[in-house]
């Protein structure tokens, strides 16, 4: 009888790189939410939620993902088939998680970007009907997205930044800056997503290489 091949030490990989990947996807996706422009925003009393949905899918596939590559490899370790295709199963999930992130930053990118100018121009209108309350809202927007008013800054230029150095459109700001934002979460999704298939192609081959280990005994 020929010698049982182990195959647990490479099996190992699919887990391991699940969790590494995770905790990426959960870093990018916090420090997105939680850093920046989008923090700023956040703290006002009309956050763009529509902008938020596709991290929250991104942050909680990347939870899932370190879930997974736990299971992964428990069942490396194990040699279990059962696990296995239960850890195939779960990165199917994750894909059309990501994927679903992915498409959505790239073809919602318009109406978030809208979203947020429609957010802007209510808090400009506020601002120059009662100057006193809708100072800081209007303030909080100069100071996320490095710009100053609309057409013109002089209706509204004690809200503007001070390093500001020259006037800037916020429509246009807004514009840029979401769409840049947004490509970059999209791209992260899709290309998450297509990791993923390496990692479901490469547990089952593996789940087909311990079969095989366990017909030849």
């Amino acid at each position: 009888v020929l010698p049982r091949e182990e195959p647990s030490s490479s099996v190992a990989s699919p887990g391991g790189w699940c969790q590494l990947a995770g905790s990426a996807v959960i870093a990018f996706g916090l420090w997105f939410r939680f850093g920046g422009t989008i923090k700023d925003l956040s703290s006002e009393d009309k956050s763009p939620e529509y902008f938020y949905v596709g991290l929250y899918v991104l942050v909680g596939a990347g939870a899932l993902m370190m879930a997974v590559g736990f299971f992964g490899c428990c069942g490396a370790m194990r040699e279990s088939q059962c696990v296995l295709g239960s850890f195939f199963t779960c990165l199917l999930v994750i894909f059309a998680a990501e994927v679903t992130t992915g498409v959505f930053a790239f073809i919602g990118k318009d109406v978030a970007i809208r979203h947020v100018q429609t957010m802007y121009e209510e808090a400009y209108s506020d601002y120059l009907k009662d100057r006193g309350r809708g100072n800081g809202t209007l303030a909080t927007f100069h100071s996320a997205f490095q710009c100053c008013g609309k057409e013109s800054s002089e209706q509204v230029q004690p809200t503007c930044p001070k390093e500001l150095p020259d006037h800037k459109n916020c429509i246009d700001n807004i514009k840029t800056i979401i769409s840049v934002k947004l490509q970059l979460i999209g791209i992260v999704g899709i290309g998450i997503a297509g990791l993923t298939i390496f990692g479901m192609i490469f547990s089952m081959v593996l789940c087909c290489a311990i079969r095989h280990s366990r017909d030849v005994i």
